[in-house]
């Protein structure tokens, strides 16, 4: 249950999650190793926390809320003095301390695993993916809506599903009820997992990622439009002629029925 040390600040958009059940399924999607190191944020109570420790994970947290990360301080002393829990205090979005630890301990590998704000889930999404040093898999549970977009469900992707299929491999791994937090928030939320993050797709075809991006936004601008059309707006009719032609795809496509793959290659045309 939620501690009464803390009550949840709507500012920072925070739900806390009271269900073992929600618990147990996110910490058998992280399939956690013991002795390796996982990142959460916003840790609130400590809930999830207490469960990451229990792996013999070396557990990282970054934590806005000052009295969150008191209450942590408080409720695991032990793992303190141990070492197994590093707490930061700060903005996972704003703050250089994170990405200091996580360069300074030039981790080979780590996991994010974390019940984060929803208003900022594209914000975490496009910090650890796009940039290093990214993690190898995430689980977060995010709004329903939004991981049921990033799965595309309905075969029908978007920019935010492009995003992360870019660099990994999304899965809607269950659902959560609003029940299972307090106080409840007023969407259904969803637990997703992002496993094999990588940039080797952006490697191998020598795409610069931030050019990557310009391309897809190009191609969603006027979802109506083929997708040959939107991306006048970003390169030559030549250029666009030969990529086609290099590519062999459909002039009638459009943007949403192109894959993450498909977007690669044409942006390996259009980089150069």
């Amino acid at each position: 249950m939620v501690s009464m040390e803390l009550f949840a600040k709507k500012s920072l958009g925070q739900h806390f999650l009271n269900s073992t059940h929600v618990l147990d399924q996110i910490i058998e999607a992280a399939h956690i190793q013991k002795g390796e190191t996982v990142l959460e944020i916003g840790p609130g109570t400590g809930v999830l926390t207490k469960r990451l420790l229990e792996t013999g994970a070396k557990v990282v947290t970054i934590e806005k809320d000052v009295r969150a990360e008191e209450v942590l301080r408080s409720k695991f002393e032990e793992e303190l003095k141990s070492g197994q829990l590093t707490p930061i205090q700060g903005d996972v979005l704003s703050e250089n301390v994170l990405d200091s630890y996580l360069n300074k301990e030039k981790l080979a590998a780590y996991a994010l695993v974390a019940n984060i704000p929803y208003y900022i889930t594209g914000a975490i999404l496009e910090k650890f993916l796009e940039h290093e040093p990214r993690p190898d898999r995430m689980v977060l549970l995010v709004q329903k809506e939004v991981a049921e977009r990033i799965v595309a469900r309905d075969a029908k992707e978007s920019i935010l599903s492009i995003s992360v299929k870019a660099f990994g491999m999304p899965k809607l791994v269950a659902k959560v009820p609003r029940g299972a937090f307090t106080p409840p928030p007023t969407v259904d939320s969803a637990i997703l997992s992002i496993e094999n993050i990588n940039d080797t797709l952006f490697t191998q075809k020598n795409v610069v990622i931030s050019r990557f991006f310009e391309i897809v936004r190009a191609g969603f601008a006027h979802k109506r439009k083929y997708v040959i059309r939107n991306l006048e707006a970003t390169a030559t009719q030549e250029s666009l002629k030969k990529a086609w032609e290099y590519t062999q795809f459909d002039p009638k496509k459009r943007a949403e029925d192109i894959t993450p793959a498909q977007w690669i290659e044409i942006a390996s045309q259009l980089g150069k």
